[in-house]
């Protein structure tokens, strides 16, 4: 006798969800994904704001091979999947200025690397970054499909052969240290060092508190090169989200779900959207740890130390403004102090930085089309500030004096005319409060020694063997190709205990 295929619930359209429903899917599940807005991506979007077009969220994009695989679960074709996605290069993947005035334009292809860093720095900066590039490669191919991609039961699972041998590599690499002085063994300049540091900021540490395990992020970010995809990277989701109903998955959009219901064994039995109830066998939570339980009626066991957070302004410039500007696609502009902007943004009484860094995106580089209309350029400025948990600052009141500050220093710093930008939309602290995320930060729980590896919140609720945890808050952590990887954890999961294990079905 033919038995039904399993029902399982995906809470969020970001891209972990629509990940961990894409590999569902492929394993025979019906799936439903329910998000409470109007489209998919999650945090990873494209918006219209008074006719022109931004990138709100997440603006760089590495490791699409991911996205590739994802939609080659649900039977699109590599090729098919690369039309779809139109992905191009971002080159140079990064402009980096310095407050000395110095210049360097990082190229997409790692290759080239080497001697654009040799033609600013010297040769010997040029050939300890090619030595870097190559150590940075192999911290990558010993962590990767044995630390990242892959869950983890209990103890037993980190002492097998497989997981002995790649964290003695590890070790050989000498990946226990601190990040900065791993990154200081192949170049001296504490410039050249910031381009392979910076990346500590999406892990929520500073570069000389992180371990040198995270060097797997800048392999991923300079060492893969940095994409984009045609019309803003809210493509991303739409094209995943497509994929997935064309396989049978439904989405049902601005339906948030209100409860987790569970049997008196603690299982997962349903999921409340108003006032239906949905029965499922299993669902895939991509919310905060908080928020997850919240719709189980739970209070959390312990309490996390968040990322700091970022203010970001979206406005408009007239056309060919940034045309005198030492500017690309990602242009990284720091101020001279380095390890006290950490200090300020990420210390437990954090406070605003006195010598900023930004992050400046200027999606039109490659894609004109999306991002210039009317004779205005759309640009965005990043300005990483603490979150509301280290410092409860007044964002109603001083944001506005804030940006001001922001596009002043930058004006003085060599962008002629950003200080007549019209601000159309400024997302600080605050307003990512107000969108439900803890501490008022885009960048989920920190990646400190407690809070990483096997230490970061499973992704099994811990009550319910069938409430699985994907996204930013759990495992692996925060990013791009994280939240991919978490997806695809987490229908692992839910796929072996439909199957039987750990009395499934």
């Amino acid at each position: 006798m033919a038995t039904r295929a399993p029902r399982v619930a995906v809470i969020g359209a970001g891209l972990a969800g629509l990940a961990a429903a894409a590999h569902l899917r492929a394993n025979g599940a019906e799936v439903t994904v329910f998000e409470a807005e109007d489209s998919p991506g999650g945090l990873v979007r494209t918006e219209s704001i008074g006719g022109h077009r931004f990138d709100t969220g997440a603006t760089v994009l590495t490791m699409p091979s991911l996205i590739v695989d994802a939609l080659g679960a649900l039977g699109v074709a590599a090729d098919e999947a690369d039309r779809r996605l139109a992905l191009r290069p971002v080159d140079p993947g990064y402009v980096m200025n310095y407050a000395d005035g110095t210049s360097l334009a990082v190229p997409h292809d790692a290759a080239a690397i080497p001697a654009a860093v040799a033609s600013v720095f010297g040769e010997q900066a040029g050939d300890g970054v090619a030595d870097l590039l190559q150590w940075l490669r192999r911290v990558y191919d010993a962590e990767f499909d044995t630390f990242i991609d892959r869950n983890f039961d209990g103890l037993a699972d980190l002492a097998d052969a497989r997981t002995r041998r790649s964290a003695a590599e590890l070790v050989r690499l000498r990946t226990l240290g601190g990040l900065t002085g791993a990154i200081a063994r192949f170049v001296a300049d504490e410039r050249l060092q910031r381009v392979f540091t910076f990346q500590a900021l999406y892990a929520g540490v500073p570069p000389r508190r992180a371990r040198a395990i995270y060097a797997i992020i800048p392999d991923m970010d300079i060492g893969r090169g940095v994409f984009a995809p045609e019309g803003g990277m809210g493509r991303v989701g739409r094209v995943l989200a497509d994929a997935l109903t064309d396989s049978g998955a439904d989405i049902e959009y601005r339906t948030p779900i209100t409860a987790i219901r569970r049997d008196p064994h603690g299982r997962v039995s349903g999921v409340a959207a108003g006032d239906s109830v949905v029965d499922v066998d299993a669902v895939v939570a991509t919310l905060e740890r908080d928020g997850v339980a919240q719709l189980t009626g739970e209070r959390p066991r312990r309490r996390l130390r968040y990322s700091p957070s970022a203010v970001v302004i979206h406005g408009l410039l007239p056309a060919g403004t940034t045309d005198r500007w030492r500017a690309g696609h990602h242009t990284l502009d720091f101020g001279t102090a380095w390890t006290q902007t950490f200090a300020e943004i990420t210390g437990r009484r954090g406070r605003l930085m006195s010598d900023g860094s930004f992050l400046i995106t200027r999606s039109a580089v490659g894609d004109p089309s999306t991002f210039v209309a009317d004779g205005f350029e759309s640009v965005s400025v990043l300005a990483p500030a603490p979150n509301l948990d280290s410092a409860d600052l007044d964002w109603d009141r001083i944001a506005e004096p804030y940006v001001e500050e922001v596009v002043g220093t930058l004006a003085s710093r060599g962008y002629p005319g950003i200080d007549g930008m019209r601000v159309v939309r400024v997302d600080h602290p605050k307003t990512w409060s107000q969108a439900g995320l803890p501490a008022g930060t885009p960048f989920s729980a920190a990646h400190t020694a407690s809070q990483t590896g096997p230490l970061r919140t499973a992704n099994v609720w811990p009550t319910s063997p069938n409430l699985v945890l994907a996204g930013s808050a759990t495992v692996p952590g925060v990013g791009i190709p994280p939240v991919l990887v978490s997806g695809g954890l987490a229908a692992a999961r839910v796929t072996e205990l439909l199957r039987g294990r750990d009395g499934g079905r």
